[in-house]
């Protein structure tokens, strides 16, 4: 590999790289320090004059993030250096640079990290064929076709890539789809925070260095939106040298790469980020020296401002007043022959995907308060409801949860309209769209922490459902109209970026020859403050902003896509509301006593706490499967494409749930295997058996009692065991009539103690049966003697034979003997064996019963 490098950049090429850079960034810092004041100007007269838009009616959190970290785990990455993949574990910290550590430990150890991405610029990939597709179109006139074998070879079938057209791509893969899904979403939020444009907080610096870097493209002839506008401000110089320095190298050495298509594409990848690592740090140490000249400056104009801002302003007009009469005649020309006819076009192709975009993140907060109510109604208690708050409050920065906002504002489609406007991609527009939903969605959460916790202090936690139902209420309304207000803005700054660059590559080559007679009527002393160029462009900025403001006057008035008109104004409509975003961020955790210091929380993180000391608390979850050995902890462990799990997961544990039931079912039909006693009774029943025989008894016998007598029984296993009670229970069953002997009832009916919750359950058939059978058999006494049908109607219910050993926890000792009376005298009959027609009597303290 660095043979390769060294090859095609050498000294004098290296050279050759450093100088080009050298005069870029010469161009652009005399292009700045004239912005600079301007900027300065700007700032200085809004502070004094004041204004502003329409105020928000949501509160807005200061540091969302803070004692937070967006994801961690493992996967496998692809070196460079040998060609091989290895496990590393990566940390994505609130800064949204991704850090990739040797282990976990190591960066619990606090180790500095392997590698550290920053993501401004790149593009996160699932897909191979994606992949070679942008590398096509990095090195013209040497294309692979897709789908042919590239010169990475994944470990496994869910690759992740971050691919960039200047810098080093990286590769990296993951086990299953769901976590391939879920480290897209983290890596597609890290890339879309890096790209969200320079910070606020700097209002003179950011406005200086935005329009250097959009004068300096246009005096090179380019106009329209730059998709490398992103990162720091050093990041966005090295894409504007590279934006030029990168197609002359190319044209030079692509000719001279050997080696097969894919080969040729990898070596000039490596040479490319070669050279973009050669330009960012001179463009980052020349950058700081250009701020640093322009700030020492700065206390000198301020003072000059402040002085003559009247005189400034004055001048200001009445050279803009001039400029204007130039300028409107064919700025109006254009306007109604090459833009006014597309302006609707335009904005319902910006506000169809848009619009879907933030009525899903309205759907998924109202989700998630849904979820919180069905908790506090279902008695969650109050750790489960700061178990939700605390996910509640990270869901804007939750990448997968609001995947599905994200991905209504991706379908924006510009086909047609970007070669006529020379817009390069909608990626400018659906990047700044989602920034603007992720904002919305921290506000409307940041709003209703806030109402709950203020109704929870003054009402206390009575009725909690319906307390969370009117802050609910409440906030969905305000959200309404801030994301109403909010997307009108967005249409008119669109629309904008997309109108104005292509006005002035019309205007420009017949209006700037003539601007620089304007210069003389300005001040020397203001000259500094005022410059013809940036009023050129104020006034055409004027001249199509009208148009547009009716445009989207004309969008919200049809409603279509739940935009508010401009009249229903809510200003200071909820001052009490206000008063309550200078009070800090609610901390659920401590407030509820939530313990999530050992887990991960799907929404609002792992809970180690947000104080000092403690580990921060994350806001993705980690992902655990098992039968998939993660995460990795060595090095040395790459999978191979065999323990790639083919199927989704859920199916595989429902397979799973069905294979035990049946395991269950077979083990239900097979005799159940003798078990442990369970309690005292148990144990005596074990020790002393208990057998049941149910006996007729006459009606006059009908009595409940336990009597003491002698006899034996003969159990399974062959051992006789003595009959020392027997406790007569009545039962009542209707009778049939049946022809069976009476020690075929008997075998029938004894049944051991593990039986007897099957018997149980057959009482009623059992006993229907066993009656019947006796009745029969009492019948045959006597050499097969009938008993008269009438009779046999007559007959007592069966007696409860009962084997015990303490009399004493019986209150009736008495004995009733099992007979049955004779239908003509009455006397009771003896019980006869029925076997073999011999008519013998039996005396019930004798009768064996053998054990089925």
């Amino acid at each position: 590999m660095g043979d390769v490098v060294s090859s095609h950049l050498d000294e004098s090429r290296r050279e050759m790289i450093t100088a080009r850079t050298r005069d870029v960034m010469k161009e652009f810092a005399d292009v700045y320090e004239q912005q600079y004041p301007v900027a300065l100007f700007n700032s200085v007269r809004y502070e004094i004059e004041g204004g502003g838009g329409t105020q928000s009616q949501l509160l807005h959190r200061k540091d969302a993030l803070a004692g937070r970290s967006i994801f961690s785990g493992n996967l496998f990455q692809y070196l460079e250096e040998n060609r091989k993949w290895r496990n590393r574990f990566v940390s994505v910290p609130n800064s949204y640079t991704i850090s990739l550590y040797e282990s976990k430990a190591a960066h619990e150890r606090g180790l500095h990290p392997k590698v550290t991405i920053s993501c401004a610029g790149y593009k996160a990939l699932t897909s191979l064929d994606e992949y070679m597709e942008l590398m096509n179109t990095s090195l013209p006139g040497i294309k692979a076709k897709v789908g042919s074998n590239p010169f990475i070879k994944c470990a496994t079938q869910f690759p992740l890539i971050l691919w960039h057209p200047y810098a080093r791509h990286h590769y990296f893969c993951v086990m299953t789809e769901k976590e391939q899904k879920k480290w897209h979403a983290v890596l597609q939020d890290c890339v879309r925070h890096c790209n969200n444009g320079l910070s606020e907080d700097c209002p003179v610096q950011t406005p200086a260095f935005t329009d250097a870097v959009r004068l300096h493209r246009q005096a090179k002839g380019h106009y329209g939106t730059w998709d490398m506008m992103c990162g720091e401000p050093p990041q966005i110089l090295a894409n504007l040298v590279m934006e030029t320095l990168h197609p002359e190298l190319r044209n030079v050495i692509a000719p001279r790469l050997k080696g097969k298509m894919q080969q040729r594409q990898r070596n000039w990848m490596l040479i490319s980020d070669a050279v973009y690592k050669q330009v960012l740090p001179q463009t980052k140490g020349q950058y700081e020296a250009l701020v640093g000249v322009c700030e020492a400056q700065r206390v000198k104009l301020d003072a000059t401002l402040r002085t003559d801002m009247d005189q400034i302003i004055t001048s200001k007009e009445h050279v803009s007043s001039k400029i204007r009469a130039l300028v409107l005649p064919k700025a109006e020309q254009l306007l109604r022959t090459s833009i006014q006819p597309y302006i609707s076009s335009i904005l319902e192709a910006l506000m169809e995907p848009t619009s879907r975009g933030f009525s899903e993140v309205r759907d998924v907060f109202f989700k998630e308060l849904v979820e919180i109510s069905k908790n506090s109604l279902n008695g969650g208690g109050k750790e489960k409801l700061g178990e939700h708050m605390e996910r509640l409050s990270m869901l804007a920065f939750h990448p997968v949860k609001m995947q599905s906002c994200y991905e209504k504002v991706e379908q924006l489609n510009l086909e047609g309209l970007q070669q006529r406007f020379d817009v390069s991609s909608p990626s400018v527009f659906v990047s700044r769209a989602q920034i603007l939903m992720r904002e919305q969605m921290d506000n409307a959460v940041y709003t209703f922490e806030q109402l709950l916790n203020q109704s929870l202090e003054t009402q206390g936690e009575n009725d909690l459902c319906k307390t969370m139902q009117k802050c609910q209420d409440r906030v969905l309304k305000k959200y309404d109209y801030d994301s109403s207000t909010v997307r009108k803005k967005f249409f008119r700054e669109a629309l904008l970026q997309i109108v104005i660059p292509y006005m002035l590559q019309q205007l420009s080559p017949s209006c700037s020859p003539e601007l620089p007679r304007f210069k003389e009527l300005i001040f020397e002393d203001f000259s500094r403050f005022l410059l013809v160029e940036n009023m050129f462009e104020e006034v055409v900025l004027q001249s199509v902003t009208k148009d547009i403001m009716m445009a989207v006057k004309e969008a919200a008035v049809q409603r279509r896509h739940n935009l508010y008109r401009d009249s229903i104004i809510l200003t200071n409509s909820d001052p009490n509301l206000h008063l309550l975003g200078e009070t800090a961020a609610v901390d659920w955790a401590a407030k509820f006593g939530t313990d999530e210091a050992d887990g991960t929380a799907e929404g609002g993180g792992s809970g180690e706490g947000g104080g000092s000391g403690k580990r921060r608390r994350q806001v993705v979850s980690m992902i655990q499967l098992d039968g998939v050995p993660l995460p990795y902890e060595s090095c040395l462990e790459v999978p191979g494409v065999e323990q790639i799990p083919e199927e989704d997961v859920e199916s595989k544990e429902e397979e799973k749930v069905e294979e035990k039931e049946e395991e269950e079912q077979e083990e239900e039909e097979l005799p159940a295997e003798p078990k442990s006693p369970d309690s005292v009774n148990e144990i005596r029943d074990l020790i002393n058996p208990v057998v049941e025989v149910v006996l007729p008894a006459s009606e006059e016998n009908q009595v409940n009692g336990t009597e003491p007598t002698t006899g034996t029984i003969t159990m399974d296993d062959g051992l006789e065991e003595e009959v020392t009670h027997v406790t007569t229970v009545v039962d009542d069953a209707p009778k049939k009539s049946a022809k069976t002997s009476a020690q075929t009832i008997l075998q029938q009916l004894i049944g051991n103690k593990e039986a007897e919750t099957e018997k149980q359950r057959q009482e009623e058939a059992d006993i229907k049966n066993a009656i019947e059978e006796i009745e029969i058999a009492v019948q045959d006494d006597d050499g097969g003697k009938q008993v008269p049908e009438s009779d046999v109607e007559l007959s007592p219910p069966p007696l409860k034979v009962t084997q015990l050993t303490d009399s004493s926890s019986h209150e009736d000792s008495g004995f009733q003997s099992p007979t049955n009376e004779a239908p003509e005298d009455g006397e009771p009959e003896p019980i006869t064996n029925g076997l073999n027609r011999a008519d013998q009597i039996i005396d019930p303290a004798d009768v064996e019963v053998a054990l089925a």
